[in-house]
């Protein structure tokens, strides 16, 4: 089974890049399940069920979210609606939408399962102990999972790698919007990075203006931050993993920027 995830969409530049990006990506990878970040998509938060069928139309399977799942208020009927599109599975009992889902492309199935961090994030319940009960809860027929782990410590992304090692096909990081160059796997079969990458402006601060963005470190007075619009950049990983046990066999980072020659 090969596996491709996008990491974190940001605004309309990151949109841009999938539209360029993705027809190559799909020719050249082949994926049988193409997964997106999709949490800031909207203007750098959150997402809407226009952009949702957006990125459906381009191919992808699923989409994960994140600590801006609830930016913009169209979603929370619409998640559950879509059963393709998942939150972080440790947001509160009773919030819109679910954790984890099992995508179907032809005889294959990918569960895949969104997780928050704790750590300099809004506290929720512990992702550890939620990951536990979702892979207690997956049906044994189910052998590829695909965690998008979304937190801010690289500390706690690790120690979640470790934690789900030989028990999940893959656990990525996301929201620092930094491709990590530690994709590895691990000792018992788990794909792992701690963070994919962004997709969206490369001439902003993490996607956004970087004029507002320096203007708050500098003064530390209220800013509001609005998504850049310069030239895109585009990060993902590709995976390749076993049919019969789920265990991960290879682990790609995927890395493209506008304007760049691409030979196919």
């Amino acid at each position: 089974m090969k596996v491709v995830f996008v990491g974190d969409v940001v605004g309309s530049v990151g949109r841009k890049a999938l539209k360029n990006i993705l027809p190559y990506i799909k020719k050249t990878q082949n994926p049988d399940f193409l997964i997106v970040n999709g949490e800031n998509a909207a203007g750098g938060k959150g997402i809407t069920p226009e952009i949702a069928k957006e990125i459906y139309d381009l191919g992808a399977h699923g989409i994960t979210l994140g600590n801006h799942s609830w930016d913009k208020r169209e979603i929370f009927e619409y998640i559950d609606e879509d059963k393709r599109m998942i939150r972080p599975a440790n947001f509160p009992l009773g919030t819109p939408g679910k954790g984890y889902t099992i995508l179907k492309n032809g005889s294959k199935e990918l569960a895949i399962v969104n997780v928050q961090g704790r750590t300099f994030l809004p506290p929720l319940d512990c992702p550890f102990a939620k990951m536990d009960q979702i892979v207690h809860e997956l049906p044994n027929r189910i052998k590829h999972i695909f965690v998008d782990f979304h937190a801010e410590a690289t500390s706690e992304k690790i120690a979640m790698g470790w934690h789900l090692d030989g028990k999940v096909s893959a656990v990525v990081g996301t929201h620092t919007h930094v491709q990590t160059h530690d994709e590895q796997i691990l000792p018992q079969g788990t794909a792992y990075v701690t963070d994919v990458g962004m997709v969206g402006s490369r001439e902003g601060v993490l996607g956004m203006e970087r004029e507002a963005v320096l203007r708050k470190f500098m003064t530390q007075l209220p800013v509001r931050f609005v998504s850049d619009s310069g030239k895109w950049q585009f990060h993902g990983i590709s995976l390749e993993l076993d049919d019969a046990t789920g265990k991960a066999k290879k682990i790609k980072l995927l890395r493209h920027f506008e304007d760049e020659v691409r030979f196919e």
